[in-house]
């Protein structure tokens, strides 16, 4: 049992000398300044919507999907991953990164077909995210319907 021990101890000093230091304050430094100038574009975007006369809840879903393409065409260009590898969460966290999470599966399999390759694997990772939603959304709804909550205008 002691040897078992000093073996563990052995292993934990071994493995502190060569695991390499993380730059915490780096990466969220790196986070906060690409996440937020993503978000900061999107804002463009939802200004120059509602510039052109569209009403605020349109302006958001017109900026959600320019968002989510420039998301997938950076995606299919290469670059998204390593705007991720700088930026970690910051450039996975906002809808862009949503997109990325579906674009790069589908690219990755498109050489077994349309079907089996970009179809069955696009959604590998955001599928549950997607399925989460829907059972949220049903779970919310069914909560307003059975306490007979106004729904908000």
């Amino acid at each position: 049992m002691r040897a078992d021990r000093g073996q563990r101890a052995a292993y934990a000093r071994l493995l502190k000398k060569h695991t390499p230091a993380v730059p915490v304050i780096r990466n969220a430094l790196m986070a906060f300044l690409i996440g937020g100038s993503i978000c900061a574009v999107a804002q463009i975007f939802m200004n120059f919507f509602t510039r052109h006369g569209l009403t605020p809840e349109r302006a958001g879903a017109m900026t959600s999907v320019t968002v989510v393409f420039i998301g997938a065409a950076l995606t299919a260009l290469g670059l998204y991953d390593e705007i991720v590898r700088v930026a970690g969460m910051g450039g996975s966290l906002p809808i862009s990164g949503f997109s990325n999470s579906v674009v790069s599966p589908a690219m990755e399999f498109r050489r077994e077909g349309w079907v089996l390759g970009v179809g069955a694997r696009m959604f590998g990772v955001a599928g549950p995210v997607v399925t989460f939603g829907l059972l949220a959304s049903m779970l919310v709804g069914a909560v307003y319907l059975l306490f007979r909550i106004p729904l908000p205008k």
